[in-house]
């Protein structure tokens, strides 16, 4: 089984439909590589990152690295 099939029945498990999971591997795959190139980290890396942003975001939950600070004190 490829890459590609591979998260595309990944997304299929999180509820998508099989038409929208494969487009969604699909781009899951192509933003992974974009990742790799501008952050100069490894693709696996990448890959992991966008895959546990899908699965949290679909269960309602925001990835640690991306939920808010304590709100700014603005001295007043």
């Amino acid at each position: 089984m490829s890459e590609c099939e591979q998260l595309a029945q990944l997304c299929e498990h999180l509820g998508a439909p099989r038409a929208q999971a494969v487009t969604m591997a699909a781009q899951l795959i192509k933003r992974a590589d974009q990742l790799a190139m501008e952050r100069g980290i490894p693709r696996e890396t990448a890959l992991a990152g966008l895959i546990e942003v899908l699965v949290k975001g679909r269960a309602g939950e925001v990835p640690v690295r991306f939920a808010p600070g304590p709100p700014a004190d603005d001295g007043k």
